[in-house]
């Protein structure tokens, strides 16, 4: 009963972690139509940069929202310089993003070096938990907490606010959003620009679960294809819906049958791309 109890809990509360980390992921590919492969590396710099930032005794939350402000920042010149110049040639943008996240990940190594660096939770975190008479740690559910909180400012930015409809409209029919005066090039600097901040956040959020550690970009970035891909592109409530699917297989699925992981949790993607090949919320896109 603890095992199934513990599990669930930790399923749930990487759920929310994963719904940071997907959410731009999937708003950027469903405006860029391209799959930002420095998403990943987004959230690996986020950690360290919350990292840095508390070793200079700034406090925790403090630290994750300076992080997720500095990708965004990084990501804005990433579109900017880089993405923009190569507009309309969607390969070359998506070697470009493999080859930035390449980048991000050594000058990484290079300044933290390949030790995992902790990111400590505030103190009044640390303590666990009793729940039904079980131990659970209560960082995980302040994280669950946390990405509920940014689903429902995401879901008002999009669905109460001229700017979200703007981004609709672009991730429904781009030629259309030119054609009635709507500035696509300003929507893909603030859509990616809000990607990375939230990937640079979900970083700091999951670093005193994870650590921050080099490999953390490719360990992270095939989550978020997966849930993308089952969630449907371009869906908040598909990257909502498609985080609790892939937060419960991975982490039953690594609890349960530690050397078929990645298999357990590649087949429903598999499964998807047959059945549903725009995935389960492919008609109620946000």
């Amino acid at each position: 009963m603890q095992f199934w109890l513990i599990q669930t809990l930790n399923s749930i509360a990487f759920a929310g972690l994963l719904f940071l980390l997907s959410a731009g992921f999937s708003l950027i590919f469903g405006l860029m139509r391209m799959p930002n492969l420095a998403h990943g590396a987004f959230f690996m710099l986020g950690a360290y940069f919350g990292a840095s930032f508390m070793s200079f005794g700034i406090n925790f939350w403090a630290a994750a929202l300076l992080a997720g402000l500095a990708v965004g920042v990084l990501g804005v010149l990433l579109e900017r310089l880089l993405l923009r110049r190569l507009a309309g040639n969607t390969q070359g943008q998506v070697l470009v993003t493999l080859g930035v996240s390449f980048i991000i990940a050594d000058v990484c190594l290079v300044v933290w070096t390949g030790d995992p660096v902790p990111v400590p939770a505030p103190a009044w975190l640390r303590p666990p938990l009793l729940l039904m008479g079980f131990a659970f740690p209560t960082y995980r559910l302040v994280v669950l907490v946390v990405a509920i909180v940014a689903a429902v400012l995401l879901y008002l930015l999009l669905e109460r606010t001229r700017l979200g409809a703007m981004i609709r409209a672009g991730v429904d029919d781009m030629e259309m959003a030119r054609g009635v005066g709507i500035r696509v090039s300003l929507l893909f600097m603030l859509v990616f620009m809000l990607g990375a901040a939230l990937a640079g956040l979900g970083g700091t959020i999951g670093g005193p679960i994870m650590q921050a550690y080099p490999g953390l970009d490719a360990d992270m970035l095939p989550l978020a294809l997966v849930v993308v891909i089952l969630g449907g592109v371009g869906s908040l409530p598909g990257a909502f819906v498609g985080s609790l699917v892939v937060g419960f297989i991975y982490n039953f699925g690594t609890a349960l049958f530690p050397d078929f992981a990645y298999v357990i949790l590649f087949l429903p993607m598999v499964a998807a791309l047959v059945l549903m090949p725009e995935g389960l919320f492919a008609g109620a896109r946000q």
